[in-house]
C-alpha cells in the first residue's frame, strides 16, 4: 500500500484485497487513510475510520493528529473537533499531543472560541496542559489582538506550574514588534534572559524586524552580529530581514553587498534570499539584472519556486518585454509550477497588443 502513490488506485486495491478475503491490519488502514486525507477525500477517510472502529483495531494517536491537520488545511475544523471527541471510541490512548493538535487547528482557522471551550474542558477530560498547550492559546489570543488576555493566560501558565518556553516569549515579542512597541519587546527580551530562557534565532529575527520597521537598520545589523557573541548562531533568515528592509528603501546595491557578505561568511543563500533580490530589482525595473539573479540561483543549485517565476514574468510585463515574460513562463510550465490566472491574462493581452498572436496561443 505504501508503494502506491495514487490514492484512488490505493483505495481500489484495498477493496480488491478485502473482497479476496484478505484481512487488513492497522498499517494498511493508516497508510491508505494518510493518502486519502492528503488528497482531501474525507468521505473515504471517514468510511475507513468507521471500519476501524467496528473491528476494534488499536489505533495510534499520530493518525488522528495528522487527520486534524488535514481537516484544518481544508478549513473543516469542526470535523477535527468531532473526531477529537470520538477518539476514545477508536481504542486509542489520547495524550496532550492530541489536545494540542486540535487546539492549534482551531486557532489557525480563527476559531479561538471553540479552542477556549476545549481548553476549559481539558482538565475534566484528563489532560494536563503543557507549555505547547499554553503557547497555542497565547498565539490565538495575540492573533485576535487580545494582549491583556494573553498576559492573563501567561499568568495562568505560571500558576499551574507550567514553565514558559522560548516560543512563549517569541509570541509576545512578535506581537509587540508588529505593533511598533519595540522598546517593550526589548525589555521582555531582557526579562527572558534573566529568567534563564536563552533567545533563539527566531527571537533575534523578530527583534531585527521590529527595529527595521522603525528605520533602525544599523541597530538591527548590530544585533545580528551581537547574537553570535551571546551563543546564538547567525542564520540566513537574519540576512533576509536586513535585505528586505534595504529592498523596501530602494537600496538595492546595499542589499547586493549584503548578499556578497553572506557568501564570504560561507552562508548559502536560499530561495527566500534570492526572491528578495528578484522582487526589488523587478520593482526598480531592473528586470535583466533580476533575470541574472534567477540564472545565478539555478547555477548555484537553488531551485526557483512559483513566486520567483511569477515575479520575473510580472517584471518583464511591467517593462513591456512580453517576449521575455513568455520565455520565463515557458520555463515555469516546464518546472511544473502553475502561474496565477492574472499572470496568464496579462501576458496574453500584452502579446496581442504587440502583434505576437502565435506567442499568445499556448
Amino acid at each position: 500500500m505504501k508503494g502506491i502513490h495514487d490514492p484512488d488506485e490505493a483505495l481500489s486495491l484495498f477493496h480488491e484485497y478485502y473482497q479476496m478475503g484478505y484481512k487488513h491490519d492497522y498499517p494498511s488502514f493508516s497508510s491508505l487513510i494518510y493518502k486519502l486525507a492528503k488528497s482531501r477525500n474525507f468521505e473515504a477517510v471517514e468510511t475507513l475510520l468507521g471500519v476501524l472502529q467496528n473491528l476494534n483495531i488499536h489505533c495510534k494517536e499520530t493518525l488522528f493528529c495528522a487527520l486534524f491537520q488535514h481537516y484544518g488545511k481544508a478549513h473543516l475544523s469542526e470535523k477535527a473537533v468531532e473526531l477529537f471527541r470520538k477518539m476514545p471510541c477508536f481504542n486509542c490512548v489520547c495524550t496532550v499531543q492530541s489536545l494540542n493538535s486540535v487546539l492549534n487547528v482551531l486557532v489557525d482557522n480563527n476559531r479561538f472560541g471553540d479552542a477556549k471551550e476545549i481548553f476549559d474542558e481539558s482538565k475534566e477530560m484528563g489532560f494536563r496542559p503543557n507549555s505547547v498547550t499554553f503557547n497555542v492559546m497565547i498565539k490565538g489570543l495575540l492573533n485576535g489582538a487580545e494582549f491583556d488576555e494573553a498576559c492573563n493566560m501567561f499568568d495562568e501558565m505560571l500558576e499551574r506550574n507550567v514553565e514558559p518556553s522560548v516560543v512563549t516569549y517569541n509570541s509576545f515579542i512578535s506581537f509587540l514588534c508588529k505593533k511598533g512597541e519595540v522598546e517593550k519587546a526589548k525589555k521582555l527580551f531582557e526579562d527572558m534572559v534573566k529568567k534563564g530562557k536563552y533567545p533563539n534565532a527566531v527571537t533575534y529575527a523578530l527583534l531585527m524586524e521590529g527595529l527595521c520597521s522603525l528605520g533602525e537598520y544599523k541597530e538591527a545589523k548590530k544585533l545580528m552580529f551581537d547574537m553570535e557573541y551571546k551563543g546564538c548562531k547567525t542564520k540566513v533568515i537574519h540576512f533576509g530581514v536586513l535585505m528586505s528592509y534595504l529592498g523596501k528603501k530602494g537600496e538595492i546595491e546595499e542589499a547586493k553587498s549584503l548578499l556578497s557578505e553572506m557568501k564570504k561568511r560561507r552562508f548559502k543563500p536560499d530561495v527566500v534570499i534570492y526572491n528578495i533580490l528578484v522582487n526589488y530589482l523587478c520593482k526598480e525595473s531592473k528586470v535583466e539584472e533580476a533575470y541574472k539573479v534567477l540564472i545565478e540561483m539555478q547555477v548555484k543549485g537553488c531551485e526557483p519556486n512559483a513566486a520567483t517565476y511569477r515575479m520575473m514574468v510580472d517584471g518583464f510585463c511591467n517593462v513591456g518585454d512580453f517576449e521575455g515574460a513568455l520565455k520565463v513562463l515557458n520555463v515555469t510550465l516546464k518546472s511544473r509550477h502553475c502561474p496565477r490566472s492574472e499572470t496568464f491574462c496579462r501576458l496574453v493581452a500584452g502579446l496581442l497588443r504587440c502583434g505576437k498572436v502565435d506567442g499568445a496561443c499556448f
